[in-house]
């Protein structure tokens, strides 16, 4: 689970980093939690977590099968 996780950030990173910002994935629980840190301009940004909700989270649900949620750390 954690190849195809990464492989989806992976598609999310350009449109992060074009905004001087990126995502690291720091974990996944056994329960389907995805945590990730926002990186760069991302880390203060006040859109971060609607950035975190509306765009990270809803590609992995899309992506992988068994992601429940999405947090930051």
């Amino acid at each position: 689970m954690r190849e195809k996780i990464e492989a989806a950030l992976g598609k999310i990173r350009p449109s992060l980093q074009a905004d001087g910002g990126d995502v690291e994935l720091v974990e996944v629980t056994a329960g389907g939690i995805v945590r990730v840190r926002l990186t760069g301009a991302c880390k203060g940004c006040p859109m971060s977590q609607m950035t975190l909700k509306s765009g990270v989270e809803r590609i992995l649900k899309q992506e992988v099968a068994g992601v429940k949620a999405v947090e930051s750390v």
